[in-house]
């Protein structure tokens, strides 16, 4: 029987761990000797003497310092007595020159290293440095740059240059040249210094379908056409409008200039604002992929937006319009202002200032100086250009509609009756001519012989495409959207 006392109270598991006899191990007895060692392992003798000013550390670094000092004066010979030791005996003959070939001169001498032999009296000056017998270079093709001289600033000669620049313009037109081209070349050797390298080879991309390369054969040089084959399938790029139309579609891929293009073209049909986030948008771009590996994208082909009541498709033909799957084209907007002034007359009823009494006003009246540019407010051929009772020197334009707008008090008349005039092309100048009280334009719009107020006047036009030009159209509406999207 065990009592409690006799074995301890623990206990694991409900089970007691009972001790039967262990041999006690006493410890070994430390002598003086390693009780030293350790004090001094354990004790820092060079504190920070800057820090804890006046502690026990800080004095016991003082004393170690102090006693460092006081050994180095106690060991030193004097200051007044010289150290002897041993000097080498000079070298001279044979034994200077191996000594000064593997000594710092190869250095100070021009070599690369110090293992370079360093050059002695039997060393023959060079007259001339001589030249490599071909340099390979690497020149960039500027803006505005000219073939022929870009080859001459590398130090081709003037023959070799021209007849280079011949050469490339047979196969494509210098101008055709994209600035920045990279132009590797390797130039001969020279008889002289006098005259310049001739042209041994020439290589760079011409085209993005097409490489060049000239190589002298004999006393001339020849051109070879490396072809590089080109994949034209189109990219298509859908995805969620998200919230924002923008940030979405270039997150999918498309370029920026794309993604304006297709909003530009959208916004003419639908509001921008009316886009919902569930949306989807559709882009079919040009897309060309060399066999080298480059990608190059092209202009936005297709623009289509699918919202839950109305699908939007629009292709870009070869007119530049953006047409409808149908073949419909309607573009709608605003007249701009056909010269930069203020508006001194606005529309409607109005005392008519030389006149005196209330008279409709029919128009607008926008005051500029004396000459100012006047432009056509949309496209459109001139109807009337010439003298016209109280209007002065006018002119009208018709466009299309039923659609016609006149200027009138011009100063100076620049086109004639029949000419067809594009946006923003200048008809006139600004002047008083007719029944006018100072410089200004005068500018009526009509539709349908009704004269309508021109601020916020907005017009449409619809083109039809019809016969071979809507079979064409049909079937590049057909391959567009026969492109499966993200295809490369």
């Amino acid at each position: 029987m065990f009592l409690n006392t006799d074995h301890g109270q623990d206990q694991a598991g409900g089970t007691a761990t009972l001790s039967f006899g262990r041999a006690v191990i006493l410890p070994a007895p430390v002598s003086a000797l390693d009780r030293a060692r350790a004090f001094i392992a354990s004790t820092d003798w060079a504190p920070d003497l800057g820090s804890r000013i006046g502690s026990r550390e800080w004095w016991r670094g003082a004393a170690t310092c102090t006693a460092l000092i006081a050994a180095t004066c106690a060991l030193s010979p004097g200051f007044d007595q010289t150290i002897p030791g041993s000097v080498a005996p000079a070298l001279a003959g044979s034994q200077w020159d191996e000594a000064r070939a593997q000594s710092i001169a190869p250095l100070a001498w021009g070599g690369s290293t110090g293992r370079r032999m360093a050059a002695n009296d039997l060393v023959a000056p060079l007259a001339e440095t001589p030249e490599r017998p071909t340099l390979d270079m690497t020149a960039t093709f500027g803006t505005g740059d000219s073939f022929t001289r870009l080859l001459q600033r590398a130090g081709v000669s003037a023959s070799d240059a021209s007849r280079a620049a011949d050469l490339v313009s047979g196969a494509v037109a210098i101008d055709d040249i994209k600035p920045g081209t990279r132009i590797d070349m390797t130039l001969g050797r020279r008889p002289s210094r006098n005259v310049a390298r001739p042209l041994d080879h020439l290589a760079f991309r011409a085209r993005f379908d097409l490489n060049l390369s000239l190589a002298r054969q004999g006393d001339t040089l020849a051109m070879t056409r490396h072809a590089i084959a080109i994949d034209n399938t189109p990219l298509r790029i859908q995805g969620l409008a998200g919230s924002s139309l923008y940030r979405s579609a270039r997150a999918a891929g498309a370029p920026a200039k794309a993604v304006e293009a297709y909003i530009k073209a959208i916004a003419s049909r639908i509001s921008i604002g009316a886009v919902a986030p569930s949306d989807t948008f559709d882009f079919v771009l040009r897309q060309a992929r060399a066999a080298t590996g480059e990608v190059q994208l092209g202009d936005l082909m297709f623009a289509g937006l699918e919202q839950r009541s109305k699908k939007t498709q629009l292709v870009k033909w070869d007119d530049g319009q953006w047409y409808e799957a149908n073949g419909q084209s309607q573009r709608q907007g605003f007249m701009g202002m056909p010269v930069s002034g203020r508006i001194s007359s606005n529309f409607g009823m109005r005392r008519h200032p030389l006149l005196g009494f209330m008279r409709m006003h029919k128009g607008i009246d926008i005051g500029a100086a004396w000459g100012s540019p006047i432009y056509a407010a949309i496209e459109g051929t001139v109807q009337f250009a010439g003298r016209s009772a109280g209007y002065g020197n006018f002119v009208k334009l018709s466009h299309a509609g039923g659609i016609a707008s006149g200027y009138g008090h011009m100063s100076r008349i620049l086109v004639r009756p029949g000419q067809h005039v594009s946006r923003g092309q200048q008809i006139g100048a600004v002047g008083s001519t007719g029944m006018s009280t100072g410089p200004h334009l005068h500018w009526e719009v009509w539709r349908n012989g009704v004269s309508v107020n021109p601020r916020g006047f907005s017009f449409s036009s619809v083109a039809t495409l019809s016969g071979e030009k809507l079979r064409a159209f049909k079937s590049r509406v057909a391959q567009l959207m026969a492109v499966k999207p993200g295809q490369r």
